[in-house]
């Protein structure tokens, strides 16, 4: 027997209702606040560069610069946040853009790959990541070979994605992605350390054009890609110091810069200023805003913006430009 409250209350329609946050239509990602974070274990060319007494993380800088952040992207978007197990050493899984990809091509929006990382420190971030995104219920999938997730492996269009590999991700693993999701890697060889993932070099700005520091790249790679996407050339200082480390929120480039922290005159302050110029040249030609977070926290662990961000959709590359 039914309740008149029962009876009033509007039948759902259950079909329509997106399962998990990629099928929403609002642009959705992932990030985790850094409890976790430290530089204890120096993992890349920059970190190892950094001098040693400045390494160590400032942990009240490092969240405000995170809630900044969030509050930027919730702004306009769906933020999850990973919760942060109780557990030592997982110093980088504030960089969740490591953490796996969700394949944005695949009916149903259920499936993400989980990270088979190549960095000692970075190991247990997988079993994290397939609880997580199990308790929402995707099928995790885990890497067969060295992968380190987006960060690695950029969607451009359709079933079309651009792939780094060689420092580290294993190029075996593109193989592997392409018979079990039928999908295209374009792939591209990383050989320069301070470049060590494809977001430090490659960045989608459109679903026909894309960020790409050329001169990182053979030309048959580069022709490759421009096969299947408009290719602007950005400069390897600018992509050096987080060009094309950035996120489209809708019509916003969203990048990391801390310009107004360094010294007038200096090298570090006409390097980042020729590289927010460049990138403002670029937006504007194309039609983006650009907005600047401060994430120099994170520099201390060889990082910026995109590293530190997961998509669990592309919606804002469905956002009109017009």
């Amino acid at each position: 027997m039914t309740t008149l409250s029962e009876r009033a209350r509007p039948a759902l329609d259950l079909a329509a209702a997106p399962v998990n946050p990629t099928g929403l239509r609002h642009p959705a990602f992932l990030l985790n606040a850094p409890f976790s974070y430290s530089t204890a274990v120096p993992n890349n060319i920059w970190m190892r560069e950094y001098p040693a007494d400045e390494r160590p993380v400032n942990h009240h800088r490092a969240m405000v610069q995170f809630l900044n952040l969030q509050t930027c992207l919730a702004a306009d978007a769906l933020v999850y946040v990973l919760p942060t197990p109780r557990t030592t050493g997982l110093q980088d899984l504030v960089f969740t853009a490591n953490l796996g990809i969700v394949p944005a091509h695949l009916p149903g929006a259920n499936d993400v790959v989980i990270a088979n990382f190549t960095s000692e420190p970075r190991r247990g971030e997988t079993e994290v990541g397939v609880r997580f995104f199990e308790s929402m219920g995707y099928r995790a999938h885990v890497a067969p070979h060295r992968f380190e997730g987006e960060a690695d492996l950029k969607h451009l269009h359709d079933d079309v994605y651009v792939g780094g590999w060689g420092i580290r991700t294993d190029p075996a693993v593109y193989d592997w992605f392409e018979r079990t999701f039928d999908m295209r890697v374009i792939r591209l060889e990383m050989t320069d350390p301070y470049l060590y993932h494809l977001d430090c070099s490659v960045f989608p700005l459109t679903s026909e054009r894309t960020l790409v520091c050329t001169s990182a790249y053979r030309r048959s790679e580069l022709d490759a890609l421009a096969a299947h996407t408009d290719v602007v050339d950005v400069s390897v200082e600018s992509s050096r110091i987080g060009l094309c480390n950035s996120v489209r929120l809708n019509r916003t480039v969203v990048n990391g810069s801390n310009l107004h922290d360094l010294e007038p005159g200096t090298e570090a302050h006409r390097l980042e200023r020729a590289k927010n110029d460049e990138l403002e040249r670029v937006a504007t030609d194309n039609g983006f805003d650009v907005t600047h977070i401060d994430l120099s926290e994170y520099h201390k662990a060889g990082a910026d913006l995109s590293c530190m961000v997961m998509h669990l959709n592309r919606y804002s590359y469905t956002f009109p430009l017009d």
